[in-house]
């Protein structure tokens, strides 16, 4: 029973497997959390002693579903007596409806028992089985159940309240329960989470959503974000489905900083459910031609955390832009470097790719002039910081050997960096997708300087620069007997000669040269790397690969959707639409919700895209895949004031149309039809 089912209201969100429950375990993370505090560890439902088996689930809605049950051994199935219904939601509290109903003509008495904990694990707890330092009590009372914990000022609290009589243990609520023939039992359940401030008072409730809402309230704010996105027709139902599937899950990703109180989009369920630079820059660069007021408040918290001094512990240094911002307890006491860490090696030069982005979409300078400083210490970082051996190029190496993280790419787990044989490179590592951001960030940072910081000697001076790493990294990244980038450089400044995804970001940045494109192009979708759902994150003939290894084989869909925009970017339009028919496939297999990750075995061989198993869902920038896909089957490019649709919709796919699509030239629509066989090809 390994399936999670997930509601989500932004602050808050619930885990648990297909019957509902929820129970310790570090492979299988399930619980009620908020902000990175697990407030319950146990929520398990038995009937006469029983668990209880799923015949149906309906979690059709991202902060509420059901559970259809019946209790015993699936055996009882065919001609069950009773069966449950767990009706739950989730709006910074939780509330879960208890039925059970009595399918026999004979009165029929039944023992419900939910057993019930709350642990306060950490996020980072919970991965590492660390114990807690602070006391813990569970108090008993009427009609409730109260869990505490502290420890010095961190305050954390559960309550569990029951509407029908119990019988309450400091493990739980069992319920004596008389059913008339063909009769039904009703119990609510309302589980309410307390974030202590220093006065005493949840600090959710100076929040402008408060600490909790309504459902009414989500599901009026949802619909609001979803009728604000341009209203897409198409003849493809995986595309439409996973457009829709995509706009709720962005709504219900947004949640509010304890710090500043704004509204930001968390990177994902379950162990991302917090601000990340470059999961957030990408998300937003994704959702920008759809739902543009959704991204300020992103760069502007990016923007307001910039690092401004030398620090070890967090990987931070002047001009750098976080990684992650955490709020739980290891990170409150510094076991963890997470109030905010910093140790990202891409999300500076992405933050000034997104600002200039989002004025070429919106138009609007004033926010651009408003974070000039920060967008010029970004650009400044690259040059100082971020050129670790004085080569030129941007490295990483973290300034914390204990609790840093070692690959800062966004390819972050540990085997993920490698040479073609295997091998793992030493530190510092200059990936090749790093040096392509930092050639874009220059080009628009010029282009910004020029238009709106009106300092054209600075653009000139950033145009030059990204000149100079332009013919610099074709020189010492290319492999001419194998025609590909390198993934990385190693302390030597040795290719780190694997072949991977990453190659492709390197067409989306622009750092290509022209005569290198068609066959970076041909590698990416060659039988290597593409499984002919995506492509793998590396090549299935390198040292390293596995189709189920986090990133050394899996297909990531927000990866392949800035290929899909570097493909359209250098002409190949053909190949950039294989990408999108082969994701847009898959997720008919996800019920149109990505994945972070699925594996990365053949498509022939599978027929259907295969799990990976503990794959964050939903997350943001997989969220976003299909909104940036449909952006490169338009061809949808801003050009000053006005929006360029040149459609190259993949075979099959019919007719697409995207209608209000906001920027600075007002709304606009969009109409594609895919070609038919014998169509000729158009390239750039």
């Amino acid at each position: 029973m390994k399936e999670q089912v997930s509601i989500l209201d932004g602050n808050t969100f619930l885990v648990s497997d297909r019957r509902g429950d929820i129970e310790r375990s570090q492979d299988f993370p399930t619980g009620l959390f908020s902000f990175d505090t697990r407030f319950l560890s146990t929520w398990v439902l038995t009937v006469d002693g029983q668990r209880l088996h799923p015949l149906s689930v309906d979690d059709a809605f991202s902060n509420r579903t059901r559970f259809f049950l019946v209790p015993g051994p699936p055996t009882h199935y065919l001609d069950a007596k009773a069966s449950v219904i767990r009706s739950r939601s989730i709006g910074g509290s939780f509330t879960e409806e208890l039925t059970v109903l009595n399918h026999s003509g004979r009165e029929v008495e039944f023992v419900v028992r939910v057993d019930m904990g709350a642990d306060f694990a950490d996020v980072f707890e919970i991965k590492q089985s660390q114990r807690k330092q602070g006391r813990a009590i569970t108090a008993p009372g009427e009609n409730e159940l109260r869990f505490t914990y502290r420890r010095e000022g961190f305050h954390r609290e559960t309550v569990v309240r029951t509407d029908a009589e119990a019988t309450i243990d400091p493990t739980g609520m069992t319920f004596h329960v008389r059913l008339d023939p063909h009769g039904e039992w009703i119990n609510q359940l309302d589980v309410d989470t307390v974030i202590y401030g220093a006065r005493g008072e949840d600090i959710r409730a100076n929040l402008p959503l408060g600490a909790s809402r309504s459902i009414a309230e989500i599901n009026a704010e949802h619909d609001e974000v979803v009728e604000r996105a341009p209203k897409l027709g198409c003849d493809c139902q995986p595309l439409a489905g996973a457009y829709l599937r995509s706009l709720n899950d962005l709504a219900a990703l947004r949640y509010e900083s304890i710090a500043l109180g704004v509204r930001l989009m968390a990177a994902g369920l379950p162990w991302f459910m917090t601000l990340f630079g470059r999961d957030s820059i990408f998300t937003s660069l994704q959702v920008l031609p759809f739902l543009p007021d959704l991204v300020p408040p992103t760069i502007t918290m990016l923007a307001g955390l910039q690092g401004f001094r030398v620090d070890d512990f967090r990987d931070e240094e002047p001009g750098k832009i976080l990684h992650e911002l955490r709020y739980g307890e290891t990170a409150g006491f510094e076991e963890q470097p997470h109030s905010p860490y910093y140790g990202s090696v891409d999300s500076t030069p992405l933050f000034v790719i997104l600002l200039d982005e989002y004025e070429r979409w919106t138009g609007d300078v004033a926010l651009v002039r408003q974070l000039e400083a920060p967008a010029r210490g970004a650009l400044d970082w690259i040059d100082t910081y971020g050129d670790l051996l004085g080569t030129g190029y941007v490295w990483y190496q973290t300034r914390n050997p204990e609790t840093g993280l070692g690959n800062q790419c966004w390819k972050d787990s540990w085997d993920a960096i490698s040479y073609s044989d295997g091998r793992l490179p030493g530190f510092p590592r200059a990936t090749c997708e790093t040096q392509g951001y930092a050639y874009d960030a220059k080009m628009r940072g010029a282009r910004l300087a020029r238009t709106v910081w009106n300092d054209p000697a600075y653009a000139e001076r950033l145009e030059r620069e990204a000149a100079e790493l332009k013919e610099r990294f074709n020189r010492d990244f290319w492999l001419p007997d194998r025609e590909f980038y390198a993934l990385a450089l190693d302390p030597d400044g040795r290719p780190v000669d694997a072949l991977s995804s990453n190659i492709g970001h390197l067409l989306w940045s622009g750092i290509v040269d022209e005569n290198k494109a068609g066959p970076v192009a041909a590698h990416l979708l060659g039988p290597r790397l593409f499984s002919g759902w995506g492509v793998r994150t590396l090549a299935d003939d390198q040292g390293r690969y596995n189709p189920i290894g986090y990133h050394v084989g899996t297909v990531w869909p927000f990866d392949n959707s800035f290929i899909a925009w570097g493909l359209w970017r250098y002409g190949f339009r053909e190949e950039a639409g294989r990408i999108c028919e082969g994701i847009l496939s898959a997720s008919r297999h996800f019920g149109g919700r990505l994945p972070e990750a699925f594996a990365g075995y053949e498509r022939g061989l599978t027929d259907y895209a295969v799990e990976y198993p503990t794959a964050c869902s939903p997350q943001a920038w997989s969220a976003g895949t299909p909104l940036l896909l449909l952006r490169v089957m338009l061809g949808l490019e801003p050009q000053g004031e006005h929006l360029i649709i040149d459609p190259a919709v993949p075979e099959g796919m019919g007719q697409v149309e995207l209608l209000d699509i906001p920027g600075r030239w007002g709304l606009v629509d969009a109409l594609g039809r895919s070609r038919t066989a014998g169509d000729p090809v158009r390239r750039r």
